[in-house]
């Protein structure tokens, strides 16, 4: 795998000099690298199993109105899932929603450890490192429904998700909400459950962060991720400077 490039595993945004705050979206990208098989037909790719809708997006348009970093990863999460850890399931999914992903069938999950997963989190790392008190920004979305659970409700705008440390999540929760969205405290998931990024890169090292999960068919539009947009990025100075 020595032949895959920088690009196939993250895809940097350089912030202006002195911002303190970087997102990072571990399910940015429906990039499948040259060599990898998944076996599931084209229009899988659009869909939430391989890409987190929008992210890129939302992501982009943070970093040109607050002259912030980002860091977005360059492969779907049907080749290898960022926001897991190394020994976790699912890390590389055989089934995702339903799904069978036949070309993960016996892959070799150090491989793509090697070539994918360590070199990401390696770049986040080194990007935290770069900055001074960084405030961190772990941006995700969410499908309004699940073709393996349709019994479930997920009428959200937004979710805010943590593990142990909750105080940037304090202080977001009610200024989303007075902006006018439905937001959702450790809904659709819970991030005591699923928070291995920021669990690393945040909390392990004491910086403070905000884990949001936008839903997907309200940033699928300019229209979607120029509002979403707006309304996080006044929360996200708001953190940063009462925390970081």
């Amino acid at each position: 795998m020595s032949s895959f490039q920088p690009h196939d595993i993250i895809a940097p945004v350089p912030g202006a000099p002195g911002a303190n705050i970087l997102i990072v979206a571990d399910h940015a990208s429906n990039h499948v690298p040259a060599g990898i098989d998944l076996g599931v037909a084209d229009d899988v790719l659009q869909r939430h199993v391989a890409i987190d809708i929008g992210v890129a997006c939302v992501s982009r348009k943070l970093c040109q109105v607050l002259g912030c970093g980002a860091v977005l990863a360059g492969v779907s999460r049907l080749v290898i899932d960022f926001n897991r850890e190394e020994d976790a399931p699912g890390l590389i999914p055989a089934v995702s929603d339903g799904i069978a992903i036949p070309g993960n069938a016996g892959a070799d999950v150090e491989a793509r450890l090697a070539a994918f997963y360590r070199p990401y989190h390696a770049a986040v790392a080194a990007s935290l490192e770069s900055i001074e008190r960084p405030f961190i920004l772990s941006l995700h979305s969410f499908t309004p429904s699940l073709a393996s659970r349709p019994e479930e409700v997920r009428p959200w705008d937004i979710g805010i998700l943590y593990n142990r440390d909750d105080r940037a999540a304090r202080i977001a929760i009610p200024l989303l909400e007075q902006s006018g969205l439905h937001v959702g405290d450790q809904l659709p998931y819970a991030g005591t459950a699923l928070n291995a990024t920021m669990n690393l890169h945040a909390e392990d090292q004491g910086r403070p962060y905000l884990g949001v999960e936008m839903r997907q068919d309200h940033v699928g539009s300019d229209m979607g991720v120029r509002r979403m947009a707006e309304a996080l990025a006044p929360v996200l100075l708001t953190c940063s400077n009462r925390l970081a």
